[in-house]
């Protein structure tokens, strides 16, 4: 009994004490300022942090696998070597960017330059003008009236340019306007004695699809249909986005940043890491699913299942491009996801990353989230411009869809075949029914 008791008051004694250490530390007055007594209390950089599960993605935690090729080279390419890499935890878009989440971005830039026009802006203390989006909702893009005023804008059409006389918006004047910190420059020894302004990267990117590309890559095939109906039908509005080069997808991640952080800002929440494209190191981790040696990310050996169903959007055999349930694209939560819950991780689109395609990047790349990068400019030779995809797409044999399978574009390219999707760095959330 006297035990009994003994262990009771410890346990009380404990819990006393737990709560007295967690109310120690950033401790503060009733009026909501630390005390001034002279200690170390610790202050707060500022906004609370409640950052839920980004929408439509899912965790994939840290870990090591051995990255490189599963199987052997038939191309004898020599560009991959299989070695043990580590990489940190982060969170991926479940499935590659659709036609109607790439859309939202096409309106917003839309929107932003047709606010301009029609004198829908506001400016701060300093002068800076902003969109105003209360007056934006009020738009109606099918209303007369609306086209008509914006008719004689630079958005639209010109008159010798319309068909039938047909009011529509010119894609080239879609152009969203990049700005972002060089980190790395910035980062280099000899440059620490530069002012910042070096270090500011400013640069307009037009970012309308480039829809031609369905006739384009596939020269003396009918593909009009596609052309013309792809991007803006509302049957492919979940279907992964194409024609899309790497400079437009990496707009896409940054204007994503900027939206989430404006609305974080309006809450008086903390600032989250940059939307990004996924390193090479970091996609093909997340491809293999935790299965360190497979060849596909489904684990197996084989692009059929034991029933022979063919598991990825592919070209199969000899060219049966239907027989995987696509003739070209599918839906891009089609497929069963790997074990982190990644859809089409192999076929459907190739995927660009933020890497640099070097032969002998494996060499020196480090083992700790490797990454080797290079922000090509417009006169940079083309050999520098290329940037690797993974994953294989609707139209390559099955060699391409393999896990360890690299290649490149150019980064000024777009294709019918290459799309993406986006990661952010974000602590893992809590788990359910427990506290992290």
């Amino acid at each position: 009994m006297k035990m009994k008791n003994l262990s009771s008051f410890i346990f009380t004694i404990a819990i006393c004490l737990f709560v007295a250490s967690c109310s120690i530390l950033g401790k503060k007055n009733k009026s909501g300022a630390l005390p001034n007594d002279g200690q170390v209390h610790g202050i707060s950089s500022g906004g609370k942090y409640t950052m839920p599960q980004p929408p439509g993605m899912v965790y994939v935690p840290q870990g090591t696998f051995q990255m490189g090729p599963s199987d052997e080279d038939p191309a004898y390419a020599f560009s991959a070597r299989n070695r043990a890499v580590s990489i940190s935890g982060f969170w991926m878009d479940a499935t590659e960017i659709t036609n109607n989440q790439y859309r939202q971005f096409v309106h917003w830039v839309r929107d932003s330059i047709a606010a301009r026009e029609l004198k829908y802006v506001k400016a701060d203390k300093e002068g800076n003008e902003y969109v105003d989006w209360i007056k934006m909702k009020t738009i109606k893009w099918n209303d007369p009236k609306v086209l008509e005023q914006l008719g004689q804008t630079k958005l639209m059409l010109s008159p010798d340019n319309r068909i039938f006389g047909k009011t529509e918006i010119d894609p080239d004047q879609l152009i969203y306007h990049s700005e972002v910190f060089d980190l790395k420059e910035a980062a280099k020894k000899e440059n620490e004695s530069k002012p910042r302004t070096t270090f500011v990267v400013k640069k307009d990117v037009p970012i309308y699809p480039d829809t031609l590309v369905w006739i384009r890559d596939l020269t003396y095939s009918y593909n009009e249909p596609q052309t013309k109906r792809y991007f803006n039908h509302p049957a492919f509005g979940n279907y992964p986005v194409v024609g899309v080069n790497w400079q437009q997808a990496t707009a896409f991640c940054e204007w994503r940043t900027h939206l989430l952080n404006a609305f974080l800002n309006s809450k008086n929440r903390a600032q989250e890491s940059d939307f990004h494209l996924p390193g090479e190191a970091q996609w093909e981790y997340a491809a293999r699913g935790g299965r360190s040696q497979s060849m596909y990310p489904w684990g197996g050996y084989y692009t059929r299942n034991k029933k022979g169903c063919l598991m990825a959007n592919f070209k199969p055999g000899r060219g049966n491009y239907a027989e995987d349930g696509g003739f070209y694209t599918v839906r891009a939560d089609a497929y069963w996801p790997n074990d982190y819950g990644l859809y089409n991780m192999s076929g459907n689109v190739a995927e660009w990353t933020s890497s640099i395609f070097y032969e002998g990047g494996f060499t020196f790349q480090h083992d700790m989230n490797p990454d080797v990068r290079w922000n090509a400019k417009d006169s940079d030779p083309p050999l520098m411009k290329r940037k690797v995809i993974r994953g294989g797409s609707w139209k390559d044999a099955g060699y391409y869809i393999q896990n360890g399978t690299r290649t490149y574009e150019y980064q000024d390219i777009a294709k019918s075949y290459i799309g993406f999707r986006c990661v952010i760095d974000l602590p893992a959330g809590p788990v359910k029914g427990r506290r992290s």
